[in-house]
Formats: C-alpha cells, sequence, structure tokens
C-alpha cells in the first residue's frame, strides 16, 4: 500500500481545511502524530487555534496539540523542550511553520503531514519535504495550486480532489471596482468590526 499523496483544491472558504482537521483526527485516532505546515507564522497561529478548540485538551478528543513558530529553535528553551516532546510521542498534532520540517525535527511516529498553501514554499522546503514524507501519508492543500503540482495530478503521480461547491449558507464574496476613498476605507472596516 502506497502512502497517500493527495493535493486537494477549492476556492477560499470551501472546506479545504475541514478536510484536513478530518484527516489529522483519523491519524491521531489511529495513534500516529500528525502536522500542519503552514507557509507563515500568523496562518499557523490560526490553524493551531482552530486545532486545539476541535481536538485539543479540554474537547472531547482530549488530543496534545502544541504550536511550533519561528525562532523555537532547538538552541532556546521553549524550542528545545518542544522538539523533545514530539520526539517522545508527547504531541499528538504539531502546527507549524518551516521549523516543522528543519533537518532538527524529529517526530516519533509521524503518520501525517498536512501542506497549506505549498505554493508559497521554495525549492528547498520542497526537497526536504520529499526526504520527510517518505513513507508517510501527505495531504496538500491550495486554493491556487503551481502548474508541477497541477502536472503532478494529471500524470497519476499525485491524487487530486477539488472541491467544486462551497458549503451550505456560505456568503458570496462581493467585490466593488472603484476609485480609492478613504470613507469607503472606513466604512469597509467599520463594516468588518461590527460582523
Amino acid at each position: 500500500v502506497r502512502p497517500m499523496d493527495r493535493l486537494v483544491c477549492g476556492d477560499v472558504g470551501f472546506g479545504k481545511t475541514e478536510v484536513a482537521m478530518r484527516a489529522i483526527y483519523r491519524a491521531v485516532v489511529n495513534g500516529r502524530q500528525a502536522a500542519l505546515l503552514a507557509p507563515t507564522g500568523v496562518l499557523a497561529s490560526q490553524h493551531f487555534k482552530n486545532v486545539v478548540k476541535r481536538l485539543g485538551e479540554g474537547t472531547r478528543f482530549n488530543k496534545r496539540v502544541a504550536l511550533l513558530r519561528g525562532g523555537m529553535t532547538k538552541k532556546t528553551k521553549a524550542g528545545a523542550e518542544l522538539r523533545e516532546k514530539i520526539k517522545n510521542g508527547e504531541i499528538d498534532v504539531v502546527v507549524g511553520t518551516h521549523a516543522l520540517i528543519s533537518g532538527d525535527m524529529e517526530y516519533q511516529d509521524l503518520g501525517l503531514l498536512v501542506v497549506d498553501e505549498e505554493q508559497r514554499f521554495g525549492v528547498k522546503q520542497k526537497e526536504r519535504l520529499k526526504l520527510i514524507c517518505d513513507g508517510i501519508d501527505v495531504l496538500t492543500l491550495s486554493a491556487t495550486p503551481i502548474p508541477r503540482t497541477l502536472q503532478m495530478s494529471l500524470s497519476g503521480i499525485r491524487d487530486t480532489s477539488t472541491i467544486r461547491s462551497p458549503p451550505p449558507m456560505r456568503k458570496p464574496t462581493i467585490t466593488y471596482v472603484q476609485d480609492f476613498s478613504k470613507s469607503v476605507v472606513k466604512m469597509a472596516i467599520e463594516n468588518e468590526l461590527e460582523r
């Protein structure tokens, strides 16, 4: 049986993260570790909050979730402690940025790697991913896959799923094209803050 290498494509807000969340759940329920790799610290923090809220300690699933941020190297106390917990299997799900695929990162039993927005990673990171991903399931999420990724999907090297329809009750995005106006910007920000 070959490990999963699946690309999930879909527009923003169509449910790619939900698919990833369910895959992470399946991996950790089956006794394996899962890692969610995001291209930026802000996105990693958002994913971390969502995973903790859905699967973390205090929920009915009670899984141990950690965030490995940039700057948490093995030379820092927090970075070294977290890496040790991951290596010993004390962390079920780790969310983070490029640090998740650094050369000094060790997992006890990594079963699933979720890569969000693969197109935002460079060649070095992708080469490192190939080394890490040998024998583990990989789920890649993208609204805008790069041509090479699409070619791999079309040639059958990589499986692809496309989410074509939005979830029920999703409000459509409304776009306006107009001249710049400070009052319009102010109104838009106020509307967002009131939501």
